[in-house]
């Protein structure tokens, strides 16, 4: 094989930047993007033989079309379970990295930690020692949540109430107490509807971190809240305990609070080199196709680094593939949120 012949002409078969942006304008007109637009559209499309320049790429665009974004609002504070009662499956770490991400972009958030391994404080940097003013005392002693709330120092706009140890024993303390599957509900309606008398701007979003469980804590964030948000691991056994959970929000939909629904799945854990990642994805998708975001979470060192050094991975790297893809979900999040929700994406019956 003449192998001049094959310097010659195997790289000219890539499109420089120039025939890209020239590409672009010739089919939207480039001078009708905005400056950030314009920016990711001049990026070259390597070839499908150099998939490491493709990946690299592919997150440059992806950072540029982020940057300096503000999310919409919605017309009334969101309030999200975020629950799988299978461990391991992302709960916390999607909860306090999307609720860093809408941070970022421009909202105000609030993180309600009730599982009592306060790991959601901890990626959070939020203090949670036994003496710290936390969700147990909101439910069990019925303190408010304004005498709890710890502002998050990394993110604006972030805050966060503490779970601390003394949470293990509220679900045994619960039991005899009045109204025990309310109690959350009707602490965070006070919290938000006090929000003008405070002088304060109304939370947009309301993110509760559940434990891997489907107890009286997690019936209480259920009854709390409008809506339901799945974390599914890409792997088999992720798959079996969700009918199992649709049913008892079925439940608390039935006795408890007629308005709760589930209106967003986010796949975590994705491995690209796995046909078992892609076939869950896939199977998930079929099943629940108006709730599953686009956007699915890889398995990524930097998000797994991240809570050692008490921030989201969003802070701590924020141009890994990780955070990208919780920005983008998280944006996903806010678009549906500022459009019209319908009942009819409800999968729990």
């Amino acid at each position: 094989m003449d192998t001049e012949h094959m310097k010659t002409t195997g790289r000219n078969d890539l499109p420089t930047a120039d025939a890209v942006s020239r590409e672009t304008a010739n089919q939207g007109g480039v001078e009708n993007l905005s400056e950030r637009d314009q920016l990711a559209a001049s990026l070259p499309e390597p070839g499908s033989e150099t998939p490491l320049a493709q990946a690299v790429a592919e997150d440059a665009r992806r950072r540029i079309s982020f940057g300096d974004k503000d999310f919409p609002k919605p017309d009334h504070t969101r309030i999200l379970t975020v629950a799988n009662q299978k461990g391991g499956v992302g709960k916390t770490t999607t909860t306090v990295n999307v609720a860093a991400a809408l941070a970022q972009a421009g909202l105000r958030v609030l993180v309600v930690d009730i599982d009592p391994q306060g790991n959601a404080s901890t990626a959070l940097g939020i203090d949670h020692h036994a003496d710290v003013p936390s969700i147990y005392d909101v439910l069990v002693d019925g303190k408010p949540v304004i005498d709890c709330i710890q502002e998050c120092a990394d993110v604006p706009n972030l805050w966060c109430v503490p779970a601390t140890i003394d949470l293990a024993g509220a679900e045994i303390e619960l039991v005899s107490l009045v109204a025990r599957e309310t109690r959350m509900e009707r602490a965070l309606s006070a919290y938000i509807a006090g929000a003008a008398e405070r002088g304060e701007e109304r939370l947009d979003y309301v993110l509760i971190d559940c434990p891997p469980s489907l107890g009286l804590l997690t019936v209480n964030a259920f009854v709390a809240a409008d809506e339901v948000f799945i974390p599914i691991q890409c792997e088999y056994y992720a798959l079996e305990g969700l009918s199992q959970l649709l049913k008892n929000i079925e439940l608390i939909k039935s006795h408890l609070n007629p308005g709760l629904h589930v209106s967003t799945i986010l796949l975590t854990m994705y491995d690209g080199r796995t046909r078992l990642s892609a076939q869950v994805a896939e199977e998930v998708r079929t099943h629940f196709p108006d709730q599953v975001l686009r956007t699915a979470v890889p398995r990524s060192v930097r998000i797994s680094e991240a809570p050692s050094f008490g921030q989201t991975v969003i802070t701590y790297d924020p141009t890994s593939s990780g955070a990208l893809s919780y920005l983008e979900a998280a944006s996903e999040l806010a678009d549906r949120g500022a459009g019209i929700e319908s009942a009819d994406s409800d999968i729990s019956g």
